[in-house]
């Protein structure tokens, strides 16, 4: 420690008064150290850590479209379509052709891991971001007509590796089978037995956690999705009003 090192030179010059100002001097510099260290490491460590190119979150996000696609052990081509559209809105037709080509092979030829592909993205991706992960992913198994249940597993495990909480997942769950009255409360994350007004925080909750602001960072596909869930949310809170003529 410097703070000690000082202190032995003080005392060495000038005996007990230079020790107590070597110490004090000392700490001073350990104290900026420490602080000089940490805040490099904020700026850069972290950062570094914490961020993915765009590149890297395509193919990443082709890898967890491709895990939910196989998952009930057959290809749809309605689900194919549905992923082709989307990176159709978010790039252009030439660079998502080009997407696909790759796309073709993560399908058919490549082991996938849900566990490393959740992993990295949660820790280089907004919270935000992984919600419209986990909905997007829902939207692909929906593509065919219906949600099934081997689907349904493998969002949930891809979901747990996003770190998205049990709640969060069964409300965009919700979203994406028949609207029923406890889909409704599912997606405000709410028991039936809440009071108006905790409907009403809820609603103004779940609102903004799932406004398109939110996701002004994504392409416009993203954003689109986003808006999807907002709207879902609202049409939520309007069946519980109308339920309990609030």
């Amino acid at each position: 420690m410097i703070k000690w090192f000082a202190a032995l030179l003080g005392f060495m010059y000038f005996r007990f008064a230079g020790a107590i100002l070597g110490f004090i001097i000392g700490s001073l510099l350990d104290n900026y150290i420490r602080s000089s260290g940490g805040l490099m490491e904020g700026m850069f460590g972290e950062q570094k850590k914490n961020t993915v190119s765009p590149g890297d979150f395509e193919l990443n996000l082709l890898s967890l479209c491709a895990l939910v696609i196989k998952a009930d052990g057959q290809v749809s081509q309605r689900e194919l379509d549905y992923v082709r559209s989307y990176f159709v809105s978010s790039y252009g037709k030439e660079r998502a052709n080009a997407t696909f080509r790759t796309f073709n092979d993560v399908i058919k030829n490549r082991e996938l891991s849900s566990a490393r592909i959740g992993q990295y993205l949660a820790q280089r991706t907004k919270y935000p971001t992984r919600l419209q992960i986990t909905h997007f992913l829902f939207g692909i198994a929906q593509a065919d007509g219906t949600v099934s249940e081997a689907e349904t597993r493998i969002i949930q495990e891809i979901a747990g590796y996003l770190r998205i909480s049990r709640m969060d997942f069964e409300s965009i769950k919700a979203m994406f089978f028949k609207k029923t009255a406890e889909s409704a409360y599912k997606i405000l994350e709410i028991d039936k037995t809440a009071t108006d007004a905790e409907v009403k925080k809820a609603f103004r909750t779940m609102a903004k956690k799932y406004h398109p602001d939110k996701l002004g960072h994504m392409d416009e596909a993203y954003r689109k999705g986003a808006q999807e869930k907002f709207q879902k949310v609202q049409e939520a809170y309007e069946q519980i009003q109308k339920e309990r003529g609030m």
